[in-house]
């Protein structure tokens, strides 16, 4: 079969095609690109994505609802028939190829990619990919950009409209990282591009476009809240009221809880929150939940997740095992508070899949009793952790131990799922 004949019989075998389409419109599609859009008896997009395919749509065009349903009822309510949707640049890269991907099995689809914003201003600055971060805060926190800040590296932020420069701006001059140099592209591909520049701390553009990305070169100050990639962040970093677990013994905690891509992390007696963000920041792909029975500290803890950067920490306020009820089952539980209160343990291990790892901590004697007979009855590993720290006395300097950790380590029986 020759290859036009072959890409003709994919085409019809799949009854949606996704369309990537850029500022320049129609000029900058490809002629199968084109075919899908006039073939189509319906085509989806937003308002500026019609208008931009206007010249090749004769079938019906239909604006996404508002609120976007991420279910995407109104396109497969017309499965079967000849359906386009229409997305910007790359669908899949931060786009709705992903949320109609999670519906339509990929035997039902064809996509006609064009480049994305980012691989657009990657080549307006001369940027390799490869070497830069690449983050969307399209619809998303700013603070997700934080554990991207560190000197030297460069960083391309895909916005939501034209504030989200400036408030970035104010981000980076509000952590220390006021000498980063933005560079804000706009309109990319279209007749209205426009690269600007300007240093975080002096940010004074105008009448940016609504579509945008923002390049970044970072630059700190002294003291700039850097975030280092290793597990044991220096408590000083977190907002907390004493009940926090130790930068070293954090340290070995993660380290026991041993983080694996795509794992849901179970923090019980969650405290600061300190467990629950380590473990999301070893990962994009990770995800945690802090269970905390006091309100002050589950409020301290959203403001901690949200400082450094993975603000989609899920907080239950709640005293457990009765606040475990109905949450997603856990791949990795830690208990660090409350471990001693009657049925916890037993609830949290009952909750745990099978191939699930717990790892918890105790410095009361009520609590060691917990865990002593847990290891007993299950197995696992025991470690008992000492340290001092060095500290004045007098005119002279001594070692002060802290108060000694009991952990106890154990993989639930049955195979990972």
């Amino acid at each position: 079969m020759p290859p036009e004949s072959a890409d003709k019989a994919l085409n019809q075998s799949r009854w949606l095609s996704i369309v990537g389409i850029g500022e320049d419109g129609v000029k900058g599609l490809g002629e199968s690109a084109r075919s899908a859009i006039s073939s189509a008896s319906v085509v989806f997009g937003g308002k500026r994505h019609l208008e931009l395919a206007a010249p090749l749509i004769t079938g019906d065009a239909r604006t996404w609802p508002t609120p976007f349903d991420p279910t995407m009822r109104d396109v497969m309510v017309l499965r079967g028939q000849n359906v386009c949707v229409l997305a910007s640049g790359d669908p899949f890269f931060f786009g709705v190829g992903a949320t109609l991907s999670r519906q339509v099995p990929v035997e039902e689809f064809i996509t006609y990619p064009a480049p994305s914003s980012f691989s657009l201003a990657a080549s307006r600055l001369g940027w390799p990919l490869q070497e830069i971060e690449t983050v969307s805060l399209h619809g998303r926190p700013l603070d997700l950009i934080r554990p991207f800040l560190h000197p030297g590296r460069r960083i391309i932020a895909l916005t939501s409209d034209e504030k989200a420069p400036v408030e970035l701006a104010s981000l980076l001059t509000e952590t220390g990282f006021g000498p980063s140099h933005l560079t804000v592209l706009e309109a990319l591909g279209g007749e209205d591009e426009r690269i600007r520049s300007a240093v975080a701390n002096e940010f004074a553009l105008l009448a940016i476009n609504v579509l945008n990305v923002v390049a970044v070169e970072v630059k700190a100050e002294a003291g700039a809240r850097i975030l280092p990639r290793a597990s044991g962040l220096d408590d000083a970093l977190f907002e907390h009221d004493g009940q926090i677990t130790k930068r070293e013994i954090r340290a070995l905690t993660l380290s026991a809880l041993a983080p694996r891509r795509g794992e849901l992390l179970w923090d019980i007696g969650a405290g600061s929150g300190s467990i629950g963000i380590e473990w999301m920041l070893a990962d994009p792909s990770l995800k945690a939940v802090a269970i905390e029975a006091d309100p002050e500290r589950a409020a301290r803890i959203k403001r901690n997740a949200s400082a450094f950067g993975v603000p989609g920490l899920k907080i239950v306020e709640g005293e457990a095992p009765a606040a475990l009820a109905g949450l997603p089952m856990p791949d990795v539980i830690f208990i660090g508070g409350g471990g001693s209160e009657m049925g916890v343990f037993d609830a949290a291990i009952d909750a745990l899949k099978p191939g699930g790892r717990l790892a918890a901590n105790s410095v009361t004697l009520e609590m060691e009793a917990v865990l002593l007979a847990a290891h007993a009855r299950l197995g696992g590993e025991l470690i008992r952790i000492e340290m001092s720290r060095a500290a004045p006395i007098g005119s002279m300097t001594g070692w002060r131990p802290a108060m000694p950790v009991t952990q106890w380590r154990w993989t639930k029986p049955g195979e990972q799922r």
